[in-house]
This record gives C-alpha cells, sequence and structure tokens, in this order.
C-alpha cells in the first residue's frame, strides 16, 4: 500500500498534469519527490532553490487550488530544497526546509533565502563559457572593444535605434526600451551598435555583469546542459546576467526546448529589470518558427531597425574608418566607394580593405584606377544594383555640376535638363518606384518625373548630339 503524502501528491499531479503544457510538466512537476505529509501539511523535495522560486513564480495558484482540492481549507505545503548534490565526501544533500506561516493561505510564497556563492554549502553555478577544469569567477562580456558608439557613424539610417541604445546603455533596465530588438539586413551595423551598448553599459556601470553572446553557441550551451544534466545551472547562470546581448535571435527558430529555455531566462530577467539586448535580420512580425508567447515578449520593448545608409553616411563611415586607422585616401577614390557599394557596410569596409592591401603589397598608389579595378572584383560578384545617387553623380560630372544643383528648385535650362537625365536614368536602371525616385531629385512629384522620361525619350529621336551625350553617360553607368 502506498503511504499517505506518495498517494496525495500523485492526485496532485493529476490535477497538474491537465492544466499545463506536457513540457512543463516534465520540466517542472516531474523531479518532485515527496516526503512526508503530518498535521495537513505536505512536504515535497525541489532540486534547487531556482527551482522552488520558479514553482512558487509560475505555479502558485494552481499549487494552492490542488492542495486544497486533496487536503481541505487548513491543506498547506512545505518545500524542502537540496542545496548541493550528494557526493562521495557528503552522501546526505543539505536540505533547507520553507514552511508556509499564513495560515490564512493555502500555499503562501515564504521568504527567499538567496544563494550566496561564498558559502560553503552552497555549490558554485558552472559558467558555460569557462572551459570544465578551469576556476575563475568573473564573466567576461566577450565585447569587441573597437565596436564603440565613438565608431559608430550616426545617419538619418540609423538614427532611431542609436539614441533608443544610448538611452538603455545611461539606464539599462529601467526604460522603456526593453527588450530592445535591433534588425536589419546583413553588413549593416546591428552587431557593432549592440556591443556599443553594452560596452557604454560597463563604462557607465562597472560593477554590472554584461554578455555578449551569439545565438547559435547558446543553443550549444542548452544542448550541453541537457546532455550533462544540469540544465538548472544552464538557466541559473543566464538569470545572474545583468545586460544580455543574444545576437542573431533568429537561428531560435524551430528549436522548440531551447525556446522555451529561453522564455524563462527572458521572463526572470525582465521581471528582474535586468536589461535585454537582442538582434535579428528580420522584425518581429516577421520571424517565423517562434511561439507565440516569446514573439510577444519580444514586442514589449522596442523594435528599431537599421536601413540601408544614405551616401552622405556610407562616405562619412569611410571617412571615419580611414581616420581611425591614420591612413590618407583621395577623395574621389572614397566617393567612388560610397557610390558604388550601397546596400552592405561591410562589404564597403571590406572593399576599402582590398584597396590598401592591393597598394601596399604592390607598392602602387592609391589611384581611382584602383579603387574602379578592386571593386569591379566585388561589384560583379554581387550583381551589383546601380543607385539614385551614384546616377546623379555620374550625369553632375559629365555636366560638370555639383549635385545639390540638381537637386535644387532653379530652373536653368541646363541644370533642369541634366535632373530630366538623372530621373531618365533612374527609372532605366533601378527599381524605385516614380515617386521615389521624384523624392530623391529634389523632392519631385512622379508626375515630374514621368515628364522628364517622356521629354528625354522625344530629344532621343530628334537631337543627334543630345542622343550622344546620353549614350555616353550610359556607358559611364555601365563602366
Amino acid at each position: 500500500m502506498k503511504k499517505k503524502h506518495i498517494e496525495i501528491w500523485e492526485k496532485c499531479l493529476e490535477v497538474i498534469k491537465d492544466n499545463i503544457p506536457h513540457q512543463s510538466f516534465k520540466t517542472w512537476f516531474e523531479p518532485i519527490v515527496p516526503v512526508r505529509l503530518e498535521n495537513n501539511i505536505l512536504t515535497i523535495q525541489v532540486p534547487s532553490q531556482f527551482f522552488y522560486e520558479w514553482l512558487e513564480e509560475h505555479y502558485i495558484n494552481l499549487l494552492k487550488k490542488t492542495i486544497k482540492k486533496e487536503l481541505g481549507p487548513a491543506g498547506r505545503l512545505e518545500y524542502s530544497i537540496i542545496m548541493e548534490k550528494p557526493t562521495f565526501d557528503n552522501p546526505n544533500p543539505v536540505t533547507i526546509n520553507y514552511p508556509t506561516n499564513n495560515s490564512k493561505n493555502i500555499v503562501n510564497k515564504p521568504v527567499t533565502m538567496p544563494l550566496d556563492l561564498n558559502k560553503d554549502k552552497t555549490r558554485e553555478i558552472p559558467n558555460p563559457f569557462i572551459i570544465p577544469g578551469l576556476k575563475k569567477l568573473k564573466v567576461e562580456s566577450r565585447l569587441v572593444e573597437t565596436y564603440s558608439f565613438d565608431n559608430f557613424v550616426e545617419g538619418d539610417c540609423n538614427r532611431l535605434a542609436r539614441s533608443a541604445g544610448w538611452a538603455v546603455a545611461e539606464n539599462p533596465g529601467k526604460t522603456a526600451f526593453n527588450p530592445m530588438l535591433i534588425y536589419s539586413n546583413v553588413g549593416l551595423g546591428k552587431t557593432h551598435l549592440a556591443h556599443a551598448i553594452g560596452l557604454q553599459v560597463k563604462a557607465n556601470f562597472p560593477d554590472k555583469i554584461v554578455l555578449y553572446v551569439q545565438t547559435e553557441q547558446f543553443i550549444n550551451q542548452y544542448i550541453e546542459s541537457v546532455r550533462n544534466n544540469n540544465q538548472n545551472d544552464f538557466i541559473h547562470f543566464y538569470q545572474m546576467i545583468d545586460v544580455l546581448i543574444l545576437d542573431d535571435i533568429q537561428f531560435l527558430a524551430g528549436k522548440e526546448k531551447t525556446q522555451d529555455v529561453f522564455f524563462h531566462i527572458f521572463n526572470h530577467l525582465h521581471q528582474s529589470h535586468k536589461q535585454i539586448i537582442l538582434t535579428s535580420d528580420k522584425p518581429p512580425v516577421e520571424l517565423k518558427g517562434m511561439e507565440p508567447r516569446l514573439l510577444s515578449r519580444f514586442k514589449w520593448g522596442l523594435a528599431a531597425d537599421l536601413q540601408t545608409p544614405d551616401l552622405e553616411t556610407r562616405i562619412a563611415i569611410l571617412q571615419k574608418k580611414l581616420y581611425t586607422d591614420g591612413i590618407v585616401m583621395p577623395a574621389e577614390v572614397v566617393e567612388y566607394l560610397a557610390y558604388n557599394i550601397t546596400t552592405n557596410i561591410r562589404e564597403m569596409e571590406g572593399a576599402l580593405i582590398s584597396i590598401l592591401a592591393q597598394a601596399s603589397l604592390n607598392k602602387k598608389v592609391i589611384t581611382l584606377e584602383l579603387a574602379k579595378q578592386m571593386i569591379d572584383k566585388f561589384v560583379k560578384s554581387t550583381a551589383r544594383e546601380i543607385s539614385i545617387d551614384y546616377i546623379q553623380k555620374v550625369v553632375c560630372d559629365y555636366f560638370d555640376i555639383s549635385v545639390e544643383m540638381i537637386n535644387s528648385k532653379t530652373r536653368k535650362r541646363e541644370i533642369v535638363q541634366a535632373r530630366q537625365l538623372a530621373m531618365y536614368f533612374s527609372k532605366k536602371h533601378t527599381k524605385n518606384s516614380l515617386a521615389s525616385i521624384g523624392m530623391a531629385c529634389g523632392n519631385k512629384d512622379h508626375a515630374t518625373v514621368l515628364h522628364a522620361c517622356r521629354t528625354v525619350n522625344n530629344l532621343l529621336e530628334t537631337d543627334r548630339q543630345f542622343k550622344s551625350h546620353v549614350e555616353e553617360i550610359d556607358k559611364k553607368l555601365k563602366f
């Protein structure tokens, strides 16, 4: 015959099992061991302090109803918490009992005894970033020092995200931007900005624990914790972090168990006013393979995107890098780079490094011709799309006028003609709408662009010299 406390707990489990997801039941209730039943107080043994806190935080109401159902209105619950794993030297695990004292409640939340990592009877939480056997208590942030705010060039494309990131760094966990999700296409600086926030937090709050981790590494660490049967330690480690930066969150897609454990970590950090920073290649609404409850939490704070930088920002990024490295380069080469590689900052910086390497190794002077040779390799390998910025520059260079002139309101004949040609080639060589082309060419409407294209087509049929100019410009654009 089963002992009374085991029988009662099994009946409780039958009720609990019908009210929570199967995986949650396996994780949080199967490991519990009923210990005794005395004076209508059921004592259960849980494997750790963290485990106890999780039950009290997430299942308190369910436990209350279940105990009331099985033991009646006077029923109460007591926890016996294992504080240390048994070893050969210490075969009896240390336990601490948490009784409930308030007779008004069936299950009461007792005063939590925090884990003290310096006491002899407390087990040290393993650091998943440290090779087993190496003693190292400090959590390294794993931040890259060069990815600072000082090296992050601000422009219209990233101003919102940068400003929000700075606010987070000044007051981590205390702003409305928690979590902060930074998203963009590859190579636009989201990882740089995430590191910059972390570095600024470290500068402002040296005592805070900041950790940068790539999502793939987080997944591998969780798999390792399952293999070693120490998932609770894995969760507890991440719950100690003050500012958690998780890069490329989209890789969690389809990983149900890892999403589940991150969900628990996220909740704990957020409720403890710890800062969470995420990066992704898509906005939350486009992330596929994510649990709805996790996606909803991503939307609690701020989702800030980094857009493709405009021409001025691209030039400023290149100039900043050259200045930082102490290198002088002709302005025309910098402009050529910025005009031709438009959608990926990483590729643009890679092309810059290639030009510098080619000039250094072959002892060549950095010229526009050298830049064209190097950039052609990048452009042809990525099937580049000609940008409106580049078209404007080529047209203006051909007529020896400034880009500012064709974007001005002047009605001078030569300026109007150059503007019309820029609109014509933009419609011919880009996928932009007429409205977008008009906005980029002096803030004109789509009707003006349409009129410009018709005017150019008419002149091509009637003016041989004009046709010659158009053909020459077209060749330059395709060069």
